[in-house]
């Protein structure tokens, strides 16, 4: 099937306004932000892959993000050996529609992957992301340890230094792609707290200082996109969860250039605000984002 075909099919719209950017004065040339197009985009929707491309299509289309030739890692969250309704793992077909708009973008490759908590073998799979990836055409990847490497963290207060994938930091474009989760340590896990599994070593130690280590790690980890998914979310007995009474659907994705304020109008979701978030409030004191997302441009849309 031509990838245009299976965009169709996937998304089940004639593909031609998800397409192309929503601004025709777009070129897709610059690496910069666009003054005309939002910083932030929040889509409802009962179809996850519509929902998902409506909110990247309103904050200006992927081609504002990827251009031809890109090499792409999107980033979901894979950790746990779980089924997609009982959202500790990032939907799949969230997954799926980003991964094919990358492609219809120009990407050359878009690689898929996360180090995972559980055995990756049955989380990969369970999550249905591995499939759903592979079928968008993404190369969907087991974490090869040889590829942490120790890099130094400038200006880091909880890590002067940590093991990062290699890959998450070569790659052309970077795109986060978490799931809303309530968690037992850090409140919520969302895209900062995503990041763990873009790093080796003994993640443990990280808890001791959560929210100075994930602002640290934020620092030098920096997407391009992010994109929250929070058609299920997970509001108690995170981050792995089990049982369907914990899991509300919201029919949300929440996408942006910001990653401090997609993570804050996530934790809205939860009736939290983003400042009750300790890695947050910290992120946005050096810097990383802004805290409070009205004070960005916003588009809100319906799949």
């Amino acid at each position: 099937m031509e990838r245009r075909d299976f965009l169709k099919l996937l998304l089940g719209t004639g593909g031609g306004l998800l397409l192309s950017p929503i601004n025709p004065l777009w070129s897709g040339e610059s690496k910069g932000a666009e003054p005309s197009l939002p910083a932030l985009a929040v889509a409802t929707g009962s179809i996850p892959s519509r929902t998902t491309a409506a909110a990247i299509q309103a904050l200006g289309g992927m081609n504002r993000f990827i251009q031809k030739a890109d090499v792409v890692v999107v980033k979901p969250n894979i950790g746990w050996d779980r089924a997609p309704e009982q959202a500790a793992d990032t939907n799949p077909e969230v997954v799926a529609a980003i991964v094919a708009l990358c492609l219809d973008a120009g990407a050359k490759q878009v690689k898929v992957f996360d180090n995972s908590v559980n055995d990756p073998r049955r989380t990969y799979t369970r999550s249905g992301i591995a499939e759903a990836a592979r079928k968008a055409g993404a190369q969907v990847l087991y974490v090869d340890h040889s590829k942490f490497k120790d890099m130094k963290i400038p200006g880091g207060e909880a890590l002067k230094s940590w093991p990062i994938y290699t890959e998450v930091m070569e790659a052309d474009k970077l795109i986060n792609v978490p799931i809303g989760k309530q968690h037992g340590l850090s409140k919520l896990t969302l895209g900062l707290k995503n990041w763990m599994g873009a790093i080796g070593g003994r993640r443990s130690l990280l808890h001791q200082q959560i929210d100075l280590a994930l602002a640290d790690l934020a620092t030098v980890i920096k997407p391009h996109l992010v994109v929250l998914d929070a058609i299920r979310i997970l509001v108690a007995n995170g981050p792995q969860g089990g049982s369907p009474k914990d899991v509300r659907n919201t029919n949300t994705i929440v996408a942006g250039t910001d990653q401090v304020a997609v993570d804050s109008y996530g934790a809205t979701l939860f009736g939290l605000k983003g400042s009750d978030l300790g890695y947050l409030r910290e992120a946005q004191s050096r810097g990383l984002g802004q805290l409070d997302y009205r004070r960005l441009s916003m588009k809100t849309v319906s799949a």
